[in-house]
């Protein structure tokens, strides 16, 4: 019998869907400009005020593509990106100021960076703690099963003790004739 680690489903099946287009997209919007080559990487500061998927292919304006964005670095207010060139590609075959270009698809917007605004209005009201017994949420059942979800002895708090007391300590073994 399997046990602890959870049953295999079989395979993860293949993506559905229309087929990724290939090639160069219809437009394609400044990204960054060139800074300087570093270990056959290019380095670009954006221009454009939205942040570039990893992985995303990056322009030439003519749409050539150049290679694919392969890390992005500093601060919020000033996005620098690596791009991996593609085969063929020179890194240092670029001069400062030289622009890149990415597909609108490739983008995400800056607030999916920042931390969500805490929302103003009255407080949820928060659930009455029932004295005695079992810690509710601590163990026993979770999200609604009641087969004893993730871990947790039969209704009791995670290894406190059930109403009717303890049942044998807790890890504590004491040595016979020891003198403790």
């Amino acid at each position: 019998m399997n046990r602890g680690r959870g049953g295999f489903r079989g395979g993860r099946g293949g993506r559905s869907g229309p087929p990724v287009p290939q090639g160069p997209p219809d437009k394609v919007f400044e990204m960054g400009e060139f800074v300087h080559a570093c270990e056959g990487d290019i380095v670009c500061k954006s221009i454009n005020e939205k942040i570039p998927y990893f992985n995303a292919p990056i322009f030439l304006e003519n749409k050539t593509q150049v290679g694919k964005v392969d890390e992005i670095l500093g601060p919020l207010n000033e996005v620098f990106f690596t791009v991996k060139p593609s085969e063929g590609v020179q890194a240092t075959s670029f001069k400062e100021g030289d622009k890149f270009y990415i597909a609108g698809d490739k983008l995400l917007p800056l607030e999916r960076f920042l931390p969500k605004p805490k929302a103003v209005g009255p407080k949820p009201p928060r659930k009455k703690s029932s004295r005695g017994g079992a810690f509710a949420g601590r163990g026993g059942a979770r999200g609604g099963s009641f087969r004893g979800g993730r871990g947790g002895a039969r209704g009791s708090s995670r290894g406190g003790f059930s109403r009717g007391g303890s049942r044998g300590g807790r890890g504590s073994f004491r040595g016979r004739g020891r003198g403790f």
